[in-house]
């Protein structure tokens, strides 16, 4: 972007609609502008943050008229923080976005022909929906404005989320809106306890300090777990913490802890050590029970989760004669589910940690009639296996964002499956995956599930028949 661009202010500039990611549109002297923290209706004033030849990104740094369908945001960190940046708009509207959202994707995309995209199924709670949220130590808290020119000392040392682009800077949060039960009470008593004792935020630049990370899972059956991530091996400030957490807060019934002094958070190849209770948490759908391990993936929504899985096994209609093969399966969640409708479910998942999961929930659920498989899906599902066990009368698939890998794809056009069910949490590698897909498949009905209200996300679960 040239310098003339960058900082320029457009004036009166109206939003027209909302775009992928979240952000809003509007145009300006035959360019796009991207805004977010906007509403469809705004009329605002923008400074450009970055450009190309055609387009234009921007803030909104005033406001001249406000859109009839923005609402007062319930956050005191709306805007700052990264996260519910659609809570000035109301739900009803959210809806009808997500769901034009997958339509635009679809039309832009696969370029399929497809059946009328059904009603969007909303969530019947758009706060504290969540049961897990990940918050960050920092010795480097994101400052103000306004506290930045004051020229006055402000507590530095913070624990909340990181600010959009900023892999340095951390939002205190004081109340979050995502998750309920004991998660604001945990991580504030925590952060105040930390600073009380004089116990070192981490400094990501220099990959040094003892707090480093905090993770709160919960479940719709009251259980709690909570999981410290340490940057220092320091056993007797580790302790010290444990045991604050422990006697705080004895409705925990998973306190776990972690000792990285990697250069990241992710901790799925290390040790947990269980400080208290038990090492796992355990969620229920339909009489089922799930455990969930400190490594262990569930859909973030319970109560929606349950939602996207009934979609999901209505649209495969089994009948009970099937083979199904369950494509990333990650804890067999959706195997076990929908395996007593079934003759035998399949469940291949890359990480082995979340296999050893799936096999266990068939066990504890007595659930015989599932194999599972880990290992890269492409290098899993070949010729070879499919002759070592029956093909497939029904493929269930739930990609990562990036959907799946085209060789996977091109798999299941030659097995030939009579139907498909593909789960997706992105829509556009979603339609990316049914334009080669349409090569044998027609698409037979479209389900929008919304997982994430106050967001943009937007759950997509589609019924594919083979056609010959």
């Amino acid at each position: 972007m040239s310098r003339k661009m960058k900082n320029k202010v457009i004036t009166n500039l109206l939003i027209e609609r909302i775009a992928s990611e979240g952000k809003c549109v509007g145009h300006h002297e035959g360019k796009v502008v991207f805004v977010s923290n906007v509403a469809p209706g705004d009329v605002v004033d923008v400074r450009i943050t970055k450009g190309k030849s055609s387009f234009m990104e921007g803030e909104a740094i005033r406001f001249h008229e406000y859109s009839k369908d923005r609402i007062e945001p319930f956050c005191s960190h709306f805007g700052t923080c990264g996260g519910c940046k659609w809570q000035h708009i109301n739900y009803d509207l959210q809806k009808t976005y997500k769901r034009q959202q997958v339509l635009d994707q679809f039309q832009r995309i696969a370029k399929v022909p497809i059946p009328e995209i059904l009603p969007i199924l909303g969530s019947a709670k758009t706060q504290y929906y969540r049961n897990k949220l990940d918050f960050t130590f920092s010795n480097s808290r994101w400052l103000t404005r306004e506290e930045i020119n004051s020229g006055a000392e402000f507590e530095r040392n913070a624990l909340g989320f990181h600010i959009p682009k900023m892999f340095d800077k951390i939002i205190d949060i004081e109340h979050c809106y995502l998750q309920g039960g004991i998660s604001n009470e945990v991580r504030n008593e925590l952060r105040a306890f930390a600073r009380e004792n004089q116990l070192s935020f981490y400094d990501i630049r220099n990959q040094k300090g003892l707090l480093r990370n905090l993770i709160i899972r919960s479940t719709s059956t009251g259980q709690t777990m909570v999981i410290v991530q340490f940057g220092e091996n320091d056993p007797e400030s580790i302790k010290l913490v444990m045991e604050f957490l422990k006697t705080k807060f004895p409705e925990i019934t998973s306190l776990l802890y972690v000792i990285n002094t990697k250069g990241n958070e992710k901790f799925h190849d290390l040790e947990l050590v269980t400080f208290a209770g038990l090492p796992y948490i355990e969620e229920e759908m339909e009489g089922l029970k799930f455990r969930v391990g400190p490594k262990s993936f569930y859909q973030t929504n319970s109560e929606q989760a349950y939602e996207l899985y009934t979609v999901t096994r209505d649209f495969a209609d089994l009948q009970g004669y099937e083979v199904v093969y369950d494509l990333y399966t990650g804890t067999g969640t959706i195997a076990n589910f929908v395996a007593k409708k079934a003759k035998q479910v399949i469940g291949v998942e890359y990480v082995e940690a979340a296999i050893e999961d799936a096999k266990l929930n068939s066990k504890i659920n007595g659930i015989e009639n599932t194999l599972f498989y880990a290992g890269d899906m492409k290098d899993i599902l070949t010729d070879e296996f499919v002759a070592n066990h029956s093909a497939p009368d029904v493929i269930i698939t739930d990609p990562p964002r990036a959907g799946m890998d085209e060789k996977v794809v091109q798999m299941l056009l030659r097995l030939e499956a009579p139907k498909i069910v593909y789960v997706s949490c992105n829509p556009a590698t979603q339609a990316r995956d049914l334009a080669i897909l349409g090569e044998k498949y027609r698409v037979e009905k479209v389900q929008p599930v919304d997982m994430f209200p106050q967001t943009y996300h937007v759950e997509n679960v589609v019924l594919l028949t083979l056609q010959k």
